[in-house]
C-alpha cells in the first residue's frame, strides 16, 4: 500500500533531484522509495563471509606497527 509522505528539502536539492530523475525517466517518489529501501536492506543485512575468505582468515601475519609515523617519516624525508 501507498502512502503519501511530506518532506521539507533545499529548493536546490529538490532541482537537482528532479532533473536526475527526469535524466534517468523515473519519478522522485520512485528514486526516493528505492534510496530508501536500499539504505534500510542494507543495515538489516549481515555481510555473508564465504568460506574461502573464511579460511584465509589469520594467514598473514601483521606486525603491530606505527603506520601513522612511517609515513610522517618518509613525508619529511621526501619534502627535506
Amino acid at each position: 500500500m501507498d502512502t503519501k509522505l511530506t518532506l521539507k528539502l533545499k529548493v536546490s536539492v529538490i532541482e537537482k533531484a528532479k532533473q536526475y530523475a527526469k535524466e534517468n525517466n523515473i519519478s522522485l517518489s520512485r528514486m526516493i522509495e528505492n534510496y530508501l529501501q536500499a539504505i534500510t536492506e542494507r543495515e538489516n543485512k549481515e555481510i555473508e563471509i564465504s568460506p574461502l575468505v573464511e579460511s584465509l582468515t589469520g594467514v598473514i601475519q601483521i606486525d603491530e606497527k606505527d603506520y601513522r609515523k612511517d609515513y610522517t617519516d618518509f613525508l619529511s624525508q621526501k619534502y627535506l
